[in-house]
């Protein structure tokens, strides 16, 4: 290792980014690492899984932000393993890289608790091969009714998870339903085709409001949704889905949404863990590893004495990518590091066109078209890179204004 003291941020994510953007005007050698050589915008997968926006509308190169900070450099690779007490980290492919500071930002991974045949079968929307899987499975699906006709559970859609992944993938595949069956397929007969939206809880969206999770259900159940609350998932079968309460519903297409957990690295990882995530002090080190700091789904991070570690949500990691930036400033320069506190920005979940709910600090609380319109100003303003907030922007415009004359082709299935 150089005589430059080396910081390697694990992942490209929010909370990665946002750790080398406090650390870029440093004079530090960092090196950003990830299995991809682009950032994702995981709040819009859903879109990209429903044939709303391109894969490349929510995707960012990173060495196009790692350019113009000569301090900050990338490396793809997928890393295997951390050796702590030699201070390296190991990877699938290249040479191991040594570090002086190490911050973990690799994210999550998918969480099936134990339902049997649900891993095999059932598809999840967190990576954007995911959300591109369930966009070819649901294209596939209707065009091959459409010429071949639609068999039992062919043009079903069944979604695991009332939480806003769930909710928002229950809305889109709603929305296209409605608009497309009855134009660009109408040699299939629309009765044919159901969603269903599972949730173990009640109600759906349970960190909103009750008034706002109450509408949230309207919104979906005036859309065609079936809506099952209090109802679980025993079994995940190729072409089935079997509910706890032993009802079965024939369908081709099972989209998991029911929670997120550790992903490969953390479980790899011989740290201290927290119900799946590692553990970490008041100012984001790992307990006993002070070079070693964790942020983002991957850290079990919580406010303040508060038990329950906070959301794995955008704003939590960028904050404490940020404020890990911050931390190592202060320990090279021989000073205390600070505790992490984090604000609370509020919470958003669009349920369609023109529906969202909106839960923002004070009690503010927003619903129908005024929610919606927020919802879709911070995603414009969150997006990375100048092209992406554009296309993107023009992508909802042209769907808003000529929807039933749109190129979309999912229906419901």
């Amino acid at each position: 290792m150089s005589g430059q003291c080396r910081v390697v941020v694990i992942g490209a994510g929010f909370g990665g980014l946002a750790a080398c953007e406090a650390l870029a005007g440093a004079d530090l050698d960092i090196v950003l690492v990830d299995r991809h050589n682009y950032n994702t915008f995981q709040p819009l997968l859903y879109q990209v899984a429903t044939a709303g926006l391109n894969p490349g509308d929510i995707a960012y190169p990173v060495r196009a932000y790692t350019g113009p900070h000569p301090h900050v450099r990338f490396r793809q690779d997928e890393v295997t393993n951390v050796d702590f007490s030699a201070r390296t980290v190991l990877f699938k492919e290249g040479p191991e890289l040594g570090y002086d500071f190490l911050v973990l930002a690799a994210g999550a991974g998918t969480t099936f608790f134990g339902v049997s045949g649900a891993a095999e079968h059932a598809k999840a929307i967190y990576t954007m091969e995911d959300a591109i899987a369930v966009r070819d499975m649901a294209l596939a699906s209707v065009e091959r009714a459409s010429g071949h006709g639609a068999g039992e559970g062919d043009l079903t859609v069944v979604v695991v998870g009332g939480g806003p992944t769930g909710v928002e993938m229950a809305g889109a595949f709603a929305d296209l339903r409605q608009m497309e069956l009855s134009t660009q397929y109408r040699e299939l007969d629309s009765s044919l085709s159901r969603l269903v939206l599972v949730e173990q809880q009640d109600p759906l969206l349970g960190a909103f409001h009750p008034k706002l999770s109450a509408y949230a259900r309207r919104v979906l159940e005036r859309r065609g949704v079936e809506v099952r609350c209090r109802e679980s998932v025993k079994e995940v079968r190729p072409d089935q889905v079997v509910l706890g309460s032993g009802e079965v519903v024939a369908c081709k297409l099972v989209i998991w949404a029911a929670g997120v957990g550790p992903c490969g690295l953390t479980e790899a990882l011989s740290l201290p863990k927290a119900r799946g995530r590692v553990e970490v002090g008041d100012d984001l080190r790992v307990k006993g590893f002070p070079d070693v700091f964790a942020i983002g789904d991957m850290a079990a991070a919580r406010q303040g004495g508060e038990e329950r570690a906070l959301p794995q949500l955008a704003q939590p990691a960028i904050q404490e990518g940020r404020l890990v930036g911050e931390q190592i400033r202060r320990l090279l320069a021989g000073e205390a590091t600070a505790p992490f506190r984090y604000k609370d920005k509020g919470i958003m979940a669009t349920i369609g066109r023109r529906a969202a709910v909106a839960q923002l600090p004070g009690g503010l609380r927003l619903r129908g078209t005024p929610a919606w319109l927020a919802w879709l100003g911070l995603h414009i303003v969150l997006l990375t890179g100048v092209r992406n907030r554009t296309s993107v922007l023009l992508n909802w415009a042209w769907r808003y204004l000529s929807w039933r004359k749109g190129p979309r082709v999912i229906a419901g299935g």
